[in-house]
């Protein structure tokens, strides 16, 4: 062929026969075309083979089919062509001349030189450094990991053994450029003659292209194990095995010598086609069957060697009887009845119990409407009564206690006639000299260091007690009542003092005031109790008054035991009536006792009420707006009924015609006499004998006025534990007597009296609806001595004063914690000063508190106690009842107790300026309340007691030495002694 030209590149070929110019005749003319093409090459892969050659290369391009001869020079050495078709030609590479490093890659087809920039990399030959394990067993294919350098640039590596002149060969593949995974070839030996011995091969090596070098390995001492051999399972082939029982396949040679290196045969055993745990010795394979039955046939496999030793037949332990499916059946039928039946019953039973639970949704609804009903008639009620009870309060009607009696009962409560109250008793012939003493013991307790060093000298005598502190404190509140300033002072001194101890001696913070254990504590109630009298007379002593006088209208609305003092409306569970008793409201008209001829009154009393009780209704509706001291006592009076024609019966607790049963005397009842309502009584002054009376001794020992008496009280809180007389049976007849509900004690009286506790539990809804009805009298006091602005008067300046002083006490301490100022506050003031108050109405007000009403008030100052606590509440079914009583009302009385501190602390601060003038204000309203020369002859009595130790402080105090204080008080002591 010569060289064509461009426009000869397609078309048909001529073929003429003959010389010259061709005839037609003589030419032909091919029907398909004859193409001229450019070959051209693009890219050659792999791009790198070993220096020894036998890489298989494979060029791409385009039309590399066209032509004749094909040549491929890699730079000046050839490459043997190998095959190729339109777009690629595959050669196999040479060793190369020179070494390592790229050479060009040139193709000739024919005449044509095809060259693109390709370029071969010769690379230094793979090598082999280590096979594991260096052993296998005669069949070969167990796996070795051979490692060494440049293994990926071989295209098929093969791994061989050569064994007498005869070779075998194995794949191996290619991980990495330094590892490789190959099956080693088996050992090749004639079956006929395998022997039992381990044989090395007489070359053992790798085929790795063209590199001779490591056809056979000089460093490896290869060596091949005789080939594990399996027994049949049994000699009829097939073997009968229990489910989960193993498999046991005998032989020889499992477990190639153990020198040999690491690595190990791994064995495959299936039965059918499920492979099995195994466990393999030198003799034995144990395989844990698989959770099958029936016939299964096993092969086990290893290296390449498959072997079948038998077929196991796994059959269950007993194949069930006819006899026992159909027992079977019914046991499953019986069960499905049973079932139906059970699912039936509990449809019903749920249905019922749904029932159930309607009806008790229903009577709970009842109750609770009954109970609201309940509150709101009561409620209604009350209102009406306190509206004709409060319609006179307009502050006169009021029975405010004067300035003296209110602070004689609550510095001294439970003492009448307090020495304070009158002059100094002294025989005559000593009168002179003693007030001199005296006058110089009061400029001593003018005098602040020698005042603070008595109070705490005294304070760390063991045998000063608690009744010894608050004595102390209210006499030396006694004698400075008209130093207020001064007193003030010493107050603060004293309280940072015990603030400062109380932070020594690592207490909670809290505890500051909480109990009264120091002079200071008990002065700083008597503080209070000076200067909120105002504020009790022209704002809180009103709604404290209702909230009292609501109490007790409510709890005489009801049947109120006159014995243990229990009621039928109550706040207290102590004293809640827990049955039920049957009663009637009957109007007695009342002729007035001081004036025969005024108009009947109209009173409204209970059937079930004792004579005594109807006694003091009646007083209390006749001298409705009378203070208690000046009315005339119901045990001075009797209870006449008048009945037509002149007819006059007095009726008493006790007669001759009183109901005795067993060791049990009832006290009368209005429905004893059987009183008609409207009947006509009348109050008579106390007459000697009556004509149905027993004789008068028994009377006046066990009349209920003797209750009564024991119940009235003016005391203090500690000396309300007695306040609920003791049943003691008549001494000389051995008789207890009861009003309404038997004392419980007494363990004579049978189920029904009182009834289980479980049932008791339900009249507790009767404190709900004795609370609803008072809730309105609890807020108005409680809102009146929470708030800031008073209608119309203002925050008392004492409590603005002592709040500031604590915030200044905590700064001083680095006291930040919020909590622990609000407890200060409430210690210092609800809890010294109102809780007493409201607990004890009568240290305000000229009234008498029956033990029903002081139970009551208690309630109320609890529930007053807990709104200025800042801890929370954790309610439970075992709470006390007054806390689940006023839980939902607690929370917001919190918030207003917070109001109100944070408003005080809003306030401008008050200066010691204005403070002194209005503590000296206080003073001279008050200066003559109290006989001082009394109350200095009462604290001496603890000087006369501790003369040595007190003498002894002032000689240790520097600020005592300078003033000679300790021979002042010498000289006092001088004076107040006899021997004088």
């Amino acid at each position: 062929m010569g060289r064509a030209e461009m426009s000869q590149y397609t078309g048909n070929v001529q073929v003429c026969v003959g010389v010259g110019p061709c005839r037609p005749e003589f030419m032909a003319k091919s029907s398909k075309y004859y193409y001229f093409v450019i070959p051209r090459i693009t890219s050659l892969k792999p791009s790198r083979g070993p220096v020894s050659g036998g890489t298989i290369v494979n060029i791409t391009g385009s039309h590399l089919d066209a032509g004749s001869n094909v040549s491929v020079m890699f730079k000046d050495q050839p490459c043997t062509y190998l095959r190729r078709g339109g777009q690629w030609l595959t050669c196999r590479t040479h060793a190369s001349l020179h070494g390592y490093g790229n050479v060009s890659v040139s193709v000739s087809i024919d005449k044509a030189q095809l060259q693109k920039d390709l370029q071969f990399e010769y690379v230094e030959d793979p090598t082999i450094t280590r096979i594991e394990p260096e052993w296998s067993i005669y069949s070969g294919h167990t796996p070795v990991t051979v490692t060494g350098t440049n293994l990926d640039i071989i295209q098929t590596p093969l791994i061989r053994a050569k064994y007498n002149h005869h070779e075998t060969l194995n794949l191996c593949k290619v991980l990495s450029p330094t590892s490789m995974q190959c099956q080693v070839p088996e050992l090749p030996i004639s079956l006929a003659r395998q022997q039992e011995s381990p044989e090395r091969p007489d070359e053992f090596g790798f085929k790795l292209d063209d590199v001779q070098s490591l056809m056979a390995l000089n460093t490896t001492n290869f060596i091949y194990y005789p080939n594990p051999e399996f027994e049949p399972l049994s000699s009829s082939g097939v073997l009968e095995l229990k489910p989960g029982s193993p498999i046991i396949l005998k032989g020889r040679n499992f477990l190639p010598p153990t020198n040999s290196g690491n690595g190990k045969l791994n064995y495959t055993v299936l039965i059918g086609d499920k492979p099995c745990m195994l466990t393999v010795s030198e003799t034995q394979l144990l395989c844990e069957s698989p959770n099958l039955t029936g016939r299964h046939k096993v092969l086990a496999r290893v290296g390449g060697i498959e072997f079948s030793p038998g077929v196991v037949h796994i059959t269950s332990d007993s194949p069930l009887s006819s006899t026992a499916i159909i027992g079977i059946a019914a046991a499953g039928a019986l069960l499905i009845f049973f079932i139906v039946v059970v699912l039936i019953a509990y449809k019903r039973k749920s249905r019922e119990s749904d029932l159930t639970l309607k009806r008790l949704q229903m009577q709970m609804d009842n109750l609770e409407s009954r109970v609201a009903l309940e509150c709101k008639e009561a409620f209604a009620e009350l209102q009406t009564d306190i509206h004709e009870l409060t319609s006179d309060l307009d502050g006169a009607g009021i029975p405010f206690l004067d300035y003296r009696t209110y602070t004689m009962r609550v510095l001294f409560p439970g003492i009448e006639e307090h020495p304070v109250l009158r002059d100094l008793e002294v025989p005559g012939y000593r009168q002179e000299q003693v007030e001199k003493g005296l006058k110089l013991f009061g400029q001593l307790i003018n005098n602040k260091t020698f005042l603070l060093c008595f109070i705490r000298t005294l304070e760390a005598q063991r045998g000063f007690s608690m009744r010894d502190r608050g004595n102390v404190a209210s006499l030396i509140m006694t004698v400075l009542q008209s130093k207020l300033e001064y007193a003030t002072d010493v107050l603060k001194h004293l309280l940072s003092d015990l603030i400062e101890r109380n932070l020594e001696s690592k207490n909670h913070p809290k505890l500051l005031l909480r109990r009264t254990e120091s002079v200071a504590e008990k002065m700083l109630t008597n503080w209070f109790t000076f200067l909120l009298y105002k504020f009790l007379k022209e704002c809180a002593g009103e709604p404290l008054f209702s909230l009292f006088c609501a109490i007790k209208q409510q709890m005489e609305k009801g049947p109120i035991d006159s014995i243990t003092g229990e009621a039928r409306y109550s706040l207290s569970e102590d004293k809640l009536i827990r049955q039920q008793i049957d009663y009637k409201t009957l109007v007695v008209n009342c002729v007035h006792p001081e004036n025969e001829k005024s108009p009947e009154i109209q009173v409204k009393v209970l059937n079930c009420d004792t004579i005594s009780q109807v006694k003091e209704k009646i007083l209390d509706a006749i001298y409705k707006n009378v203070p208690y001291s000046h009315r005339l006592k119901a045990s001075d009076m009797d209870l006449e009924w008048r009945q037509g024609r002149g007819q006059r019966m007095i009726l008493q607790d006790e007669d001759i015609t009183t109901k005795i049963e067993g060791d049990w005397k009832r006290l009368n009842m209005l429905a004893h006499y059987q009183a008609p309502d409207n009947a006509v009584m009348a109050l008579v002054p106390k007459q000697v004998t009556a004509y149905n009376s027993v004789n008068n001794s028994t009377v006046s020992r066990t009349s209920a006025s003797k209750y009564e008496n024991m119940i009235k009280y003016t005391g203090s809180p500690d000396s309300m534990r007695s306040r609920t007389p003791m049943i003691t049976p008549d001494l000389e007849s051995g008789v207890k007597v009861w009003h309404l509900v038997k004392n419980h004690e007494h363990g004579d009286q049978k189920e029904g009296d009182r009834g289980s506790k479980m049932v008791s539990e339900i009249y507790l809804t009767r404190l709900l609806a004795t609370k609803g009805t008072l809730q309105k009298f609890v807020d108005d006091l409680f809102e009146t001595i929470f708030s800031t602005a008073h209608r119309g008067s203002a925050l008392p300046l004492a409590i603005k004063y002592m709040f500031d002083f604590l915030d200044e006490q905590a700064d001083k301490h680095n006291i930040h914690d919020p909590h622990v100022r609000h407890t200060w506050k409430s210690n210092c003031l609800p809890l010294r000063f109102w809780v007493n108050v409201i607990k004890n109405p009568q240290f305000v007000f000229d009234i008498h508190k029956s033990s029903i009403t002081d139970a009551c008030l208690s309630v109320v100052a609890q529930t007053f106690m807990d709104s200025c606590s800042t801890s929370e509440h954790r309610l439970g079914k075992d709470s006390p009842s007054n806390k689940l009583l006023y839980a939902k009302d607690i929370p917001s009385y919190k918030s207003w107790v917070e109001r109100y501190y944070s408003d005080i602390g809003k306030m401008p601060a008050i200066s010691d300026q204005d403070m002194n003038a209005y503590l000296a204000e206080q003073s001279r309203m008050h200066m003559n309340e109290f006989n001082t020369m009394s109350s200095l002859s009462e604290i001496y009595s603890y000087v006369g007691k501790y003369t040595e130790e007190i003498v002894c402080a002032l000689e240790q105090d520097d600020t005592a030495r300078k003033q000679r204080l300790a021979f002042k008080l010498e000289q006092v002591v001088a004076f107040m002694s006899l021997e004088s």
